[in-house]
């Protein structure tokens, strides 16, 4: 069984040689994640209730209305946009932290997710889907399939002859008995999170989010070494 300790440690070694190259990687994968969140939102609430009290009925229905159609149409553009280009960028910088943890990797390597286009559109589209239906059972199972669908951009370009659906099984099977100890090795990193958010996350851009994404990387080649 591989240990936390040890996949940390290939991570941060790994990511040290490698410095600007991996910060660039996660600063991707976490405006990515980040782009995700903010088209769920919902934060401007309240700011619509005060609006709400100061303008009459008519007016407070062209103002929903033209809010929801800018929603709407912020939604469509993104989903498009994550779906045509966001998730082969995905792709392609997982590939480039997992080619790092052997040796240095290069720039080129963030291209991987173009070589084969179509199904590797397909592969993520597919995984976002399932992951939003388990997302709309409840939260924690939705948590639970994203931790087994974590290997699959690593997966597509270490074994391309795989369908999408059989990538997604694939990583299922690799993550299989490891989903706890992988939530425990994210939450080792709670203590640089922490700093991360006490520095306007500088220290997340600089450090922690590579680091992290590192370990994954990390983590990923420890799940094939142990099933050989």
């Amino acid at each position: 069984m591989w240990s936390i300790s040890d996949v940390k440690k290939k991570g941060k070694e790994a990511f040290k040689k490698n410095y600007w190259r991996c910060v660039l990687a996660a600063l991707i994968l976490t405006l990515l994640t980040a782009g995700s969140s903010l088209s769920g939102s919902s934060g401007s609430t309240g700011s619509m209730k005060d609006a709400a009290a100061q303008i009459g009925s008519e007016e407070l229905e062209a103002f929903v209305a033209l809010f929801a159609t800018f929603f709407f149409v912020y939604v469509i553009v993104w989903s498009l946009l994550r779906v045509f280009l966001l998730n082969i960028l995905e792709v392609g910088c997982h590939t480039f932290l997992k080619n790092n943890i052997n040796e240095p990797a290069t720039l080129e390597d963030f291209k991987a997710g173009f070589a084969d286009y179509k199904k590797t559109m397909l592969t993520m589209l597919l995984r976002d889907i399932f992951l939003a239906l388990w997302f709309c059972l409840l939260v924690i199972p939705g948590i639970i399939k994203s931790y087994s669908y974590m290997m699959v951009p690593y997966i597509m370009t270490d074994e391309p002859g795989l369908k999408p659906k059989e990538a997604i099984k694939r990583s299922c099977e690799m993550m299989k008995g490891h989903k706890w100890r992988t939530f425990l090795l994210d939450l080792s990193f709670i203590g640089w999170i922490i700093l991360s958010m006490l520095t306007c996350n500088v220290v997340g851009v600089l450090y922690t989010e590579p680091y992290r994404r590192s370990a994954r990387a990390a983590l990923y080649h420890e799940l094939k070494r142990t099933e050989a």
